[in-house]
């Protein structure tokens, strides 16, 4: 089956994610239907930041305003709020390795 332009996205940032190991924890979360709606794609935590991930194929897409909502709210409190597409997983590689460094741990070597 082909995938979609936004699970092209989530694929790009699992890998991502997979590719520290231990010093990123990550789930997805899956709502069928009984969960809290706009709740981002990926929650991760790393070296005790909580960041979420909204995927959107292209930068031309924006989160719902549900979406917005809680990706506003999570930055609120503290978290880090991430709207991430397949022009800028980059930059996501950039702010996890930005956590790290100020945690003191060592980026991993790119596989």
């Amino acid at each position: 089956m082909a995938m979609t332009p936004e699970g092209k996205v989530k694929h790009a940032v699992k890998k991502l994610l997979k590719s520290y190991d231990d010093q990123v924890w990550y789930f997805i979360p899956v709502s069928a239907g009984y969960g809290v709606h706009g709740v981002p794609d990926i929650i991760a935590c790393v070296c005790g930041q909580f960041v979420a991930i909204e995927c959107k194929a292209t930068a031309k897409q924006k989160p719902t305003q549900r979406q917005q909502f809680v990706l506003s709210s999570i930055a609120q409190a503290g978290g880090s709020a991430l709207v991430i597409n397949i022009d800028n997983v980059d930059f996501l590689k950039r702010v996890i390795d930005g956590v790290l460094k100020d945690a003191g741990w060592v980026t991993p070597k790119p596989k």
